[in-house]
């Protein structure tokens, strides 16, 4: 019976179940160009609007998986483990993580992805250090994580182009926030990368896609779901995004921060407490499920693997091998903004404080964008502090001073004072496993 593209956006238009082999024949029609963009479109938001079950994501994963190059590392005796992270403000734990894991034996071949709306992205970071080239070959990525036990790229036009083709449609047809597209599109490229397990960190609050605990819940019971249909091992961490995490927000800036964390100086140890501690605690579980250990003994590898330098020392030879010169220095930052009361810090803003990084030159407006990679922020208070008028709270930096204007006024009204102290939120609010 001919496939008729018409029938099946239809059927999603109707909430009738797709089956998949008719969802691998659509995306395959799809990316051979014999369905146009305008069906592909109108699918999505059928899918958007109605919903896909569970085995309609499952199917759409596999579609986008086997739509291109997928690596085996099959050759290699460790498990291979890797995170993700849904994004957030001054989220940097991929940077420390990675060669935390590898210290501690276990292969780690990360994929990672550029700043997506006011979130940050690892390859922007990454790209902050001189020459660091995330562009390398399948080959290069190979061997990295063969030689230095991981390796850190950016998709390609091999690895899962369906999904790359339909992300960049659902950017700009409003159906980004669906769950089982979110799923598909993370774990076909999470599965190509060869992994035996995954670690999620999903973000929830002010700062996350995901703005209540229900649907970051719902997100990854979902990537779960999915990534034991696959026989990948997983966890999730639901995570605080109602402030950024750490006290750098930008990228040469949060480099640094991931130094020294990974040098585990007296200043990670003053200034950057949570994100040393979550990245700890997600390191953790990747080891747990690496090396099939209890989460205690997982611990007591990660943080040997910190105090001993060797972890540091994996993300020097990580920079090396993909062509690039550590030349990091602290941060410099030239105007502050002052509390205009005293009060209690009560409450934060957190995607306003990260477009407010975009204005400054730290993120993209649009694509064609440049990025200035000294660009950023740094939040001196958390929630919960007492705060005396004419106290710093933020300070930024720009190489064009012409953008302080607008990231001030967005900065000022980011944030909340109150009579009284507000609890502090827990880090890490919810595992799943």
């Amino acid at each position: 019976m001919e496939f008729l593209a018409r029938e099946f956006i239809k059927q999603k238009r109707e909430s009738i179940p797709h089956n998949g082999n008719d969802i691998e024949k659509f995306i395959s029609l799809y990316l051979a160009g014999e369905v146009p963009d305008y069906q592909m479109s109108s699918w999505l938001m059928a899918a958007f609007l109605n919903g896909l079950d569970a085995k309609e994501a499952t199917a759409l994963t596999k579609a986008m998986l086997t739509s291109g190059y997928q690596f085996d590392f099959t050759h290699l005796k460790e498990l291979k483990i890797d995170k993700h992270s849904t994004g957030g403000v001054g989220d940097k734990t991929s940077m420390i993580l990675a060669p935390l894991v590898a210290a501690c034996g276990i292969r780690v071949p990360m994929i990672a992805g550029r700043g997506l709306g006011h979130t940050g992205g690892t390859l922007d970071k990454l790209e902050a250090i001189q020459n660091f080239n995330t562009r390398i070959s399948k080959e290069e990525f190979i061997q990295g994580v063969e030689k230095n036990y991981f390796s850190i790229m950016g998709q390609t036009e091999e690895i899962c182009p369906a999904d790359k083709r339909i992300y960049s449609l659902r950017d700009v047809t409003a159906t980004i926030e669906s769950v089982p597209l979110i799923c598909a599109s993370i774990m076909s490229k999470k599965l190509a990368e060869g992994i035996d397990g995954l670690v999620m960190d999903v973000k929830v609050g002010s700062g996350a896609f995901m703005k209540t605990l229900d649907q970051a819940t719902l997100l990854a019971e979902s990537l779960r779901d999915i990534a034991l249909n696959y026989g990948c091992s997983f966890s999730a961490l639901i995570t605080d995004m109602d402030q950024p995490l750490g006290r750098h927000c930008g990228n040469a800036n949060e480099i640094y921060e991931c130094e020294q964390i990974l040098k585990n100086t007296e200043e990670a140890n003053a200034d950057y407490v949570d994100c040393k501690n979550l990245s700890l605690e997600l390191a953790a579980h990747m080891v747990k499920l690496g090396k099939n250990c209890d989460l205690d003994s997982a611990k007591e590898q990660v943080l040997e693997a910190l105090e001993s330098g060797r972890a540091w020392d994996l993300f020097l030879k990580l920079v090396e091998q993909q062509g690039g010169t550590y030349n990091i220095t602290k941060p410099i930052y030239d105007k502050d903004i002052l509390a205009e009361q005293d009060g209690y810090l009560s409450n934060f803003n957190t995607e306003a404080i990260g477009i407010a990084g975009i204005q400054l030159g730290a993120g993209r407006k649009v694509v064609s964008d440049k990025i200035d990679p000294l660009a950023g922020i740094y939040v001196h208070k958390s929630i919960g502090d007492k705060v005396s008028k004419g106290e710093v709270i933020f300070s930024i930096y720009a190489q064009n001073k012409d953008t302080y204007a607008s990231a001030e006024e967005l900065l000022r009204s980011s944030f909340s004072l109150a009579n009284e102290a507000v609890p502090r939120s827990e880090l890490v609010k919810k595992i799943i496993c």
